[in-house]
């Protein structure tokens, strides 16, 4: 699929920091067409820069853009979603979602419960998502806007969730280290995310196994401020130990 196709090229560039025509006609068994079309569009929207024969890094730090993340790991991310409702008990009313392609599918499956919920997000997708549901209440926080991730992050986003209080926040994240916590690539979203756990009585972090034993640029919050972590059977088995060690619930879906 081509969605899958510019995600694989923009992970060579993380990488390697170039790619070639002939080098991604072999790996992903496409025409050099095909190829050339891939590598106009990415260059079109200024995450790449084309060569002769292939393109180069074009100087941005390859956090993918939610809609190229988008079925990557989707059997982990449908099976941790699935464990993550499951944690929706009678007693939750109030529930806080940041952005990100684990998130979106656990959303889907919230307003699939057909129960009353009210959801607080700052990610744009999931509120077009959860807006015409007539189960859920849906309170969104505003903010400027984040194209990455379709998030609505800084100050404004920030003061919204100051001002609430949330049975359960779900988050998803970059990396999950057990010395360091959750991180992610951008500071300004790292702070509105905090703020996010700071409005919820128990935290869960939504998280596949590539994710595991990874630390992102900026820190959103301490390993002991976190709850419950919810991952995959992928995850680095020594690093979730240490993660149960220091007082997290590890769910491995």
């Amino acid at each position: 699929m081509r969605q899958e196709r510019l995600a694989f090229i923009l992970d060579r560039l993380a990488a390697h920091g170039s790619v070639t025509v002939t080098g991604l006609c072999t790996e992903l068994g496409a025409s050099p067409a095909s190829i050339r079309r891939d590598l106009q569009t990415l260059e079109d929207q200024q995450l790449l820069k084309r060569t002769h024969g292939g393109a180069v890094g074009a100087g941005v730090t390859y956090e993918l853009p939610v809609r190229y993340r988008a079925g990557r790991h989707d059997e982990e991310k449908a099976r941790i979603a699935a464990a993550a409702v499951a944690l929706v008990t009678d007693e939750v009313h109030t529930i806080g979602l940041n952005g990100g392609t684990t998130t979106t599918e656990l959303a889907r499956r919230l307003a699939a419960l057909g129960r009353p919920l009210t959801v607080v997000t700052n990610a744009l997708n999931i509120a077009g998502d959860l807006a015409v549901r007539p189960s859920i209440e849906l309170v969104v926080t505003g903010g400027r806007v984040r194209p990455e991730s379709y998030e609505l992050v800084g100050p404004i986003a920030d003061r919204a969730l100051s001002g609430i209080s949330l049975d359960v926040a779900f988050l998803g994240v970059d990396g999950v280290d057990a010395i360091v916590g959750i991180t992610t690539h951008d500071e300004v979203e790292a702070q509105t995310d905090h703020h996010l756990i700071a409005a919820a009585r128990r935290v869960v972090v939504l998280a596949d196994g590539s994710k595991i034993k990874v630390r992102a640029f900026s820190r959103i919050a301490e390993t002991a401020e976190l709850h419950i972590l919810v991952t995959d059977a992928t995850a680095d088995p020594a690093e979730l130990d240490r993660l149960r060690a220091a007082g997290v619930q590890v769910h491995v879906a």
